[in-house]
């Protein structure tokens, strides 16, 4: 019986957050605890002549000085430094290793004192000489020496012959510029001194244990003399899957010192960190009169550093979503004096299927078919790259079910045909796809016996919900109420679990529980029949159900024995079991999320304001675990949506390489007054294959999508298509 599971909840860590009781990694005491402030560099590139630490060692209060001169020994070697995110190849980098500058905002020096506010005024005293050279950090400028890189879907016949040859044709360029992670928190670490070199550190992160044999390998430590917490984290979104330079210097300083050390960004160093990278895409689809294609090509160029090539697969989502009998893709990669870039919310599908979903509209505009009917008439129930059927896509009844909640018959199909008063009205609709992802993990399980059990994992949860989505799954496969379980998790000392990431950690972590919940099942059961008069003799363990704090016959509900009885025939007090859990794949399906967006703007025609009062978003990622935290993901992805179609761009003087709009002020992101009614729906889908719960990620699905969807409707009230992000009100003039 199901009490939790797919039961609206409310987050089982919520008190703890609204009372303040939740330490996030910047606000961990510590004894004799020194603060730290950064010295950033003031260029993009060339290398340091000299660095002038005296003004800032007279300042009352300051400890130490760390530069590339004075630091502690750190790793000479490139595999020191990568981590389970890093891309396979380059060199990753290495704060405050040498007299190289690679990006502007690169820490150069970390002052040490024993207050913050001393600390960053003492930094401020830090004079330094460079030998500058002209960076390159436009990717228009760049873009020519650009070099592919591999992409995993092969071409499918000759695309560009058939693209000629088409009956309607259509081809763009699209293009999103540089965007950056703004979470709530700021990245920080408190390392905590423990004596005889072992660390506990407090850190902001999206995997403990990555963090944790990083800091291992860059400072040749034993594993048992590093600790990494991260029990509560004020927003990741692909941020915290590497471990970022803070996490060093904070270490640095602690075994200068052999105190414990805190360092914390300001909202300007954040822009020093990894961001989605700027892309440059070039869309061909050719078609017959009817709206069917025959072919897709797809080129993309992305932004990588100087030092390390990272990208993701960025143009095969064109694969994913529509029959095509030809396919071609290609990626370059262009290389900027900017640090590496990074995975941000849903990385590649937010930015290739914005290019494809507004292609996709363009054709229907030359078509003159309704832009729904042409998906309609696309629709794929195999994944075009590998041949391989969907192991669940619900897709067409989020087109249906979406289309009848936004009210998609009423629109005109005519450009400018639709107005509020002075408003121009657009309706605008995009597909949405990610991939229904699954990890190795390992869960631990100790039950007591007077009923409670604690479920521990060293996963991580970033603000989705994940402590009360365990506890859920938890509480139903144990058969107890959900007040007596306790969720461990974030700290690298707990079993083993990947970077949270990826929309994989749900699906991977409950099926994990309820595998581990099993065994603990097993175990009682095997105490339970102990007793000779026990009601559950010769019942195997697979015609057994946890239920009511009893282990129960399946058979017949009245045959059942207490946890407490179970454990007393045993005499025990506790048991527990870890089991690790994987999930192979039978290589005859594809995994993948489902969405329809429905998008309604309206547009001033005198000045070209942009608002959107309503967003309906239809969704099928197979079993809802808890559709009050799930409607939240989905509602916050489209908000973010919303900023990547009309507010969010990185700006940089290519002069300097420096970013102009550091700051929350200037870095335009949708605020109350731009959100209006957003919609979920999620759609009924029962996904038996892709793992025993049929759970599907709901983290990146909501945001892919719906910059499209906004942009389509752009074009449809104004008649004016826009095909570089953002959508601001000077490009509609």
């Amino acid at each position: 019986m199901t009490a939790y599971i797919g039961t609206p909840t409310s987050r089982v860590d919520g008190r703890a957050k609204v009372t303040g009781a939740a330490k996030y990694a910047g606000e961990f005491s510590a004894p004799d605890l020194v603060h730290a402030s950064i010295v950033a560099s003031a260029i993009a590139k060339g290398r340091i002549i000299s660095i002038d630490i005296s003004q800032a060692m007279d300042v009352d209060g300051v400890i130490a000085i760390l530069t590339h001169q004075n630091r502690p020994a750190m790793a000479d070697n490139d595999e020191a430094y990568k981590d389970d995110v890093a891309p396979e190849k380059g060199s990753p980098f290495r704060p405050l290793y040498d007299d190289r500058i690679l990006f502007s905002g690169q820490p150069i020096a970390l002052v040490l004192a024993e207050d913050w506010e001393t600390a960053r005024y003492a930094a401020s005293l830090v004079r330094v000489k460079y030998n500058a050279e002209q960076p390159v950090t436009d990717l228009a400028r760049a873009r020519k020496d650009a070099f592919a890189v591999d992409e995993p879907a092969k071409p499918r016949g000759d695309a560009a012959k058939a693209f000629a040859a088409a009956a309607v044709r259509h081809q763009g360029e699209y293009y999103v510029p540089i965007e950056h992670h703004n979470p709530m928190e700021p990245f920080a670490s408190t390392v905590r001194w423990e004596g005889d070199g072992k660390l506990t550190v407090y850190d902001k992160t999206q995997g403990v244990q990555n963090v944790q044999r990083y800091l291992c390998g860059v400072f040749s430590m034993n594993p048992d003399d590093v600790r990494v917490v991260s029990s509560f984290m004020g927003g990741g979104f692909g941020s915290g899957l590497r471990p970022q330079y803070q996490a060093v210097l904070a270490v640095l300083g602690a075994r200068a010192l052999k105190r414990s050390v805190r360092v914390v960004l300001t909202r300007q160093q954040m822009y020093s960190l990894g961001y989605r990278p700027a892309m440059i895409q070039k869309i061909q689809l050719g078609a017959k009169a009817d709206g069917t294609l025959d072919a897709v090509t797809h080129d993309a160029v992305t932004v990588t550093s100087q030092y390390e090539d990272f990208h993701r697969n960025e143009t095969t989502w064109s694969g994913l979503l529509y029959k095509s009998e030809t396919a071609r893709y290609e990626h370059k990669l262009a290389r900027l004096d900017l640090p590496t870039s990074a995975d941000m919310r849903a990385p590649s599908a937010t930015t290739a299927v914005y290019a494809l979903e507004s292609a996709m509209d363009e054709l229907a505009v030359a078509l003159k078919i309704d832009p729904l009917e042409l998906r309609l008439r696309c629709y794929s129930d195999r994944d075009q790259t590998t041949g391989l059927p969907y192991s669940s896509k619900n897709l067409r009844e989020c087109y249906r079910q979406g289309a009848e909640a936004f009210g998609w018959s009423k629109r005109s199909p005519e450009p400018r045909s639709m107005r509020d008063g002075t408003d121009l009205v657009g309706y605008g609709m995009a597909s949405g796809i990610w991939e229904a992802l699954q990890v190795p993990i390992t869960v631990r399980i100790a039950l007591t016996a007077n009923g409670h059990a604690q479920i521990s994992c060293a996963t991580s949860d970033i603000g989705t919900g994940t402590y009360t989505i365990m506890a859920q799954v938890a509480a139903d496969a144990l058969g107890l109420p959900l007040d007596s379980i306790d969720i461990k998790l974030g700290d690298s000392t707990l079993p083993q679990s990947p970077v949270e990431g990826g929309s994989w950690i749900a699906a991977s972590v409950s099926n994990a529980i309820v595998n581990t919940s099993n065994a603990v099942r097993n175990e009682l059961l095997r105490l339970a029949q102990q007793d000779p008069n026990s009601p559950l003799a010769g019942v195997k363990p697979d015609d057994t159900v946890l239920i009511n704090g009893t282990i129960a016959s399946k058979k017949d509900g009245n045959h059942a024995v207490s946890i407490a009885d179970a454990m007393r025939h045993g005499a025990v007090e506790r048991i527990e079991q870890e089991k690790a859990t994987e999930f192979p794949n039978d290589g005859k399906h594809a995994h993948n999320t489902h969405s329809a967006i429905f998008a309604e703007v309206h547009v001033d025609e005198q000045i070209g304001v942009i608002r959107v009062p309503r967003i309906v978003c239809a969704v099928a990622a197979g079993r809802i675990l808890n559709p009050k935290t799930a409607h939240s993901q989905v509602m916050g992805g489209a908000i973010w949506g919303m900023g990547v179609a009309l507010h969010e761009e990185t700006l940089i003087d290519h002069r300097f390489g420096r970013i102009m709009n550091a700051n929350i002020a200037e870095y335009h992101i949708p605020v109350n007054a731009d959100v209006h009614d957003i919609d979920v729906i999620f759609v009924d889908e029962q996904d038996d294959i892709v793992n025993p719960m049929g759970i599907k990620g709901l983290g990146e699905i909501g945001i892919v999508g719906v910059a499209a969807a906004i942009a389509n409707a752009v074009y449809h009230a104004t008649g004016k298509r826009v095909r570089d992000l953002p959508i601001t009100l000077d490009k509609l003039r």
